[in-house]
């Protein structure tokens, strides 16, 4: 059975921009709840060279409904030219958590 409620992960370069960004996420009703993580080092390659720098993780809960509106809504207001945005199902959890996200993201 597909998930009805998922977490999207995406990372930003400074703790202002992930503020800014989970505040606007909740704000808009894309998702119920935004967490901010971090500092997290990342180490990747980017125009031909390793790169490590130090990001914020933001992991937005949300319904599976939301997640296109979310996934454009990151893209719209994100710093970067290639933000990472990965959907991952929610495949269980406390009922009443997940009727809150069902009543935060109406």
């Amino acid at each position: 059975m597909p998930s009805k409620y998922c977490a999207a992960l995406t990372t930003t370069d400074s703790l202002d921009a992930a503020n800014k960004l989970a505040s606007s996420i909740v704000a808009a009703r894309l998702a119920a709840c935004v967490q901010v993580v971090g500092p997290i080092r990342s180490f990747y390659c980017w125009e031909g060279r390793v790169n490590n720098n130090e990001e914020y993780q933001l992991w937005a809960k949300t319904s599976e409904a939301k997640y296109a509106e979310l996934e454009t809504h990151i893209l719209a207001e994100h710093s970067y030219d290639v933000p990472e945005i990965i959907r991952l199902p929610i495949t269980g959890g406390s009922e009443a958590y997940l009727s809150w996200i069902d009543s935060e993201v109406a």
